[in-house]
């Protein structure tokens, strides 16, 4: 029996399927993973490369800053030069301050996007909020295009807050600012919902999400929002942060809320370093999904932490060779096997644990550990097939995964 057949399935809360580009967020569709460029989008072709690069990791929606004339003057070539270099990935416009302007006076912006991002305390104040709000709902009903009412707790709608800290000050027992400005959070977005529904926009064209940058905040937040409604929920934790602690943060909060059934589209808001590779926040969203065995992605290592019984780095140089030639071989490999993500490769580093858990794999290796005999066994679906020596075991095991790869999920085997 494989790892993969050991995971049960979580039930999914009930939402209303939405329709992005060829994608369906929602209902009994998929998970769908996002992310967003930081290129300026005026910047074609840093924005251009950027967007290919993130498609290329399994981006499934790009969302790009539309925030200039010279930005919404970019998206319809940067859309013509995706579709004529192989790349469908729809793109979502991030729209804020003058969204209902540059919609309207760029037609061919507006047509080429497949969704609009809109922060409802972004819109406009006062009176200008719903005359612009209601702009763009127009726009999105005239191009027949889906919307994400997005609202953010850095800059969510000062009447709302305020009504509703009113509202909890008349109460006896007061609750904390904390707990009012969740609740602010979800009436924003039901109320802008409900509001872009009156302007005649179909329910099933409407996304919301609530971000917040505190973990238990998010849970609380989508619970409450999830209980309420039946729109499709976006999952991100805003400004999660850099590195480890933006990795940990965003899998702390979204793996409650995936095992509950919450959420049907994800991006893992990380801050990469001077430089770094935007990619990092895909990866992340696919393990996020692919460990709580929700979706598959690509191929996955199982490899042991180490101890005093493996004091050679051999196993954790094999396992990260292993690991990134899994993941160089998936663009090719995901048409030419398909279910090969679900493959479990297992490299272990002494005996205690190596043949077990080479056998729970669908194929994998026991290295030796420390005063151990100088073999490797190889364990195929279960079975010691051949024990490894010498100088060659990382090339000989890697072509061995190639071979176990084609057989089993070659088309026609």
């Amino acid at each position: 029996m494989s790892r993969g057949s050991m995971q049960g399935v979580i039930p999914r809360r009930h939402s209303r399927p939405v329709q992005v580009g060829g994608l369906w967020i929602g209902g009994d569709a998929p998970i769908v993973v996002q992310s967003m460029t930081n290129t300026d989008t005026a910047d074609f072709e840093a924005t251009l490369h950027q967007i290919q690069a993130l498609a290329q990791a399994g981006s499934e929606l790009v969302r790009v800053t539309v925030n200039t004339a010279e930005a919404a003057r970019q998206v319809p070539e940067l859309r013509q030069a995706l579709d004529r270099s192989g790349y469908d990935v729809p793109l979502v416009g991030d729209f804020h301050f003058n969204g209902h302007k540059l919609l309207s006076e760029f037609p061919h912006c507006a047509r080429a996007l497949a969704k609009y991002r809109i922060n409802p305390g972004n819109v406009g104040q006062g009176s200008r909020r719903d005359e612009q709000f209601a702009r763009l709902i127009e726009l999105a009903r005239s191009y027949d295009k889906p919307i994400r009412i997005g609202v953010n707790w850095g800059s969510l709608d000062p009447q709302v807050m305020a009504r509703c800290m009113d509202e909890n000050a008349r109460l006896a027992e007061p609750h904390p600012v904390s707990w009012v400005m969740r609740q602010a959070l979800v009436t924003s977005a039901l109320e802008s919902a409900a509001q872009a529904v009156d302007w005649g926009l179909a329910p099933e064209r409407i996304t919301l999400s609530c971000k917040v940058s505190g973990v238990q905040d998010l849970i609380a937040v989508y619970r409450d929002l999830a209980r309420q409604c039946d729109y499709p929920l976006h999952l991100g934790l805003t400004e999660a942060g850099l590195g480890s602690k933006g990795i940990v943060a965003s899998t702390a909060a979204m793996a409650v809320l995936l095992q509950e059934g919450i959420g049907d589209t994800l991006r893992v808001s990380l801050t990469p370093e001077p430089g770094g590779d935007r990619t990092l926040e895909v990866r992340v969203a696919q393990e996020i999904l692919q460990t709580q065995g929700l979706r598959a992605f690509t191929p996955q290592v199982i490899a042991c932490p180490g101890c005093g019984r493996t004091t050679s780095t051999y196993f954790q140089s094999l396992a990260q060779q292993i690991e990134g030639y899994l993941r160089r071989q998936m663009p090719l490999w995901r048409h030419r096997y398909p279910g090969v993500e679900h493959l479990q490769v297992a490299v272990m580093g002494c005996v205690v644990n190596g043949p077990g858990e080479s056998k729970l794999a669908n194929i994998g290796i026991s290295l030796p550990g420390s005063g151990e005999r100088p073999v490797a066994p190889v364990y195929v679906d279960g079975e010691k097939t051949v024990t490894l020596k010498g100088e060659r075991i990382a090339e000989e095991f890697q072509a061995l995964v190639e071979t176990y790869v084609a057989r089993r999920y070659g088309v026609g085997t």
